[in-house]
């Protein structure tokens, strides 16, 4: 079963939980009185994304994923609760979208023989260079 991002996007908008608490930042002394702010949890184990994608979503969460596996996004860069609730869930979807875009593996690169013993000789040479770089004595 592959899992496509919009798939996973849209799966981890509907089991999201939002919670609104009061913000710090631009309001005035509206934002004393008003829950602006947004609290977005998410339990990661239940989207079942792959085991690679769920990786790369862990590594990139770094300390917003709790130990019991729920992501935690706060938003709180607006004045009202919709623009804080938008904002928070695009975040969510651009992170895992980015959980899904895998790094290629790198290729090896391969050295011919004649190449081989280039480098080899290029760093003996550098060696001897380097060895007569010692102290000098006067005996």
């Amino acid at each position: 079963m592959s899992t496509t991002p919009l798939e996973a996007i849209d799966r981890a908008i509907a089991l999201a939980s939002e919670s609104f608490i009061t913000a710090s930042g631009p309001g005035g002394q509206n934002v004393n009185k008003v829950a602006s702010a947004v609290q977005l949890r998410l339990d990661v184990y239940a989207l079942r994304l792959p085991v690679e994608v769920f990786a790369r979503l862990k590594q990139l969460a770094g300390s917003r994923m709790t130990a019991k596996g729920e992501l935690l996004l706060s938003a709180q860069r607006f004045r009202t609760q919709e623009a804080n609730r938008d904002d928070a869930r695009v975040r969510l979807g651009k992170l895992i979208e980015e959980a899904f875009n895998l790094p290629e593996k790198r290729a090896k690169s391969r050295l011919n023989r004649i190449n081989k013993g280039e480098r080899l000789e290029g760093k003996k040479k550098r060696g001897t260079i380097k060895a007569g770089r010692g102290k000098v004595r006067l005996d």
